[in-house]
């Protein structure tokens, strides 16, 4: 981790995936100063990713992260890294803004792109889903080499479900799906697959067995390395200034002027590598233009 600046940078970023990244590398490009926090590496997320369709240049998450983290490493020079430790704290006030971080550290900055993105929904969070075990990991998790040929639960039909079953087209999986009505648009992108088998309930108890198992009402019982959840997101926000909407994510139009969200957190229906990238560049050219030309 470097050490923060002594003095305020033009651009505190917080959160190092794709949206981000971009605007740590076009900060650079128009001379800005920034700094990058992010809790683990640049481009981390990515790489739960395996197939991409829809992302120019690349057709992997693992491919694209790797270009990712070498633009960021080019940039050094204008875009000190702050890796290991997340944001606990955004504050901004009209002279600028102040991060702080779980290290103790304090970051402070003219401006701030929060790009902290989304997490994984947990069962509790789920209308349709009433459960009293701990939360399975997310399906992006699963290795479908274990899985082969064993009988899986996927709790909710959210778009990983699709990457899973497009990067691994030739290893024999057999998911149940349960998933609320609302998922329905998202299941019709893998109805095709014979793989899964996609069940739409409106409601699904999923409780512990006195063996150490997992059953799922009628759908059966099932060993507990072989469920995930698949919930879809929620937006991760940051304590402080951040001013969320009823949804719980951060659209621009609510935030303070020096407070600029982009990526995944703006909306839930943007949530798109591409997206992030654009708007992450947008956000850093907001805050150039604010810094050099309407000063």
């Amino acid at each position: 981790m470097t050490r923060p600046s002594s003095t305020p940078y033009d651009l505190v970023i917080i959160g190092g995936g794709p949206a981000g990244c971009a605007a740590a590398v076009m900060a650079a490009s128009v001379g800005l100063r920034s700094a990058l926090v992010e809790r683990r590496e640049p481009g981390a997320t990515l790489r739960r990713v395996p197939a991409v369709t829809n992302v120019l240049g690349f057709t992997t998450g693992t491919a694209f992260a790797d270009a990712v983290a070498a633009d960021v490493q080019r940039v050094a020079d204008s875009c000190d890294l702050l890796l290991g430790t997340p944001a606990t704290e955004l504050r901004a006030d009209d002279e600028g803004v102040t991060v702080r971080l779980a290290s103790g550290a304090v970051v402070r900055g003219r401006y701030a792109i929060a790009a902290t993105g989304v997490r994984a929904a947990l069962p509790h969070e789920a209308g349709w889903l009433t459960s009293t075990v701990d939360a399975p990991p997310p399906v992006w998790e699963a290795d479908p080499a274990r899985l082969a040929g064993r009988r899986a639960l996927v709790l909710g039909a959210d778009r990983p479900l699709g990457t899973l079953l497009r990067a691994h087209p030739d290893t024999p999986l057999d998911l149940v799906v349960p998933h609320p009505p609302a998922d329905a648009y998202k299941a019709d992108e893998v109805r095709s697959d014979p793989r899964a088998t996609l069940l739409e309930l409106d409601a699904l108890d999923l409780r512990p067995t006195p063996e150490g198992h997992l059953t799922a009402g009628r759908l059966g019982t099932f060993a507990p390395d072989t469920v995930f959840v698949n919930l879809g997101v929620r937006p991760a926000t940051l304590p402080g200034d951040l001013a969320p909407a009823p949804d719980g994510y951060c659209p621009p139009d609510r935030q303070h002027p020096r407070i600029l969200p982009a990526g995944d957190l703006r909306s839930p229906r943007a949530q798109r590598i591409m997206t992030a990238t654009g708007s992450g560049a947008e956000a850093a050219l907001h805050a150039y233009y604010a810094l050099r030309l309407d000063n």
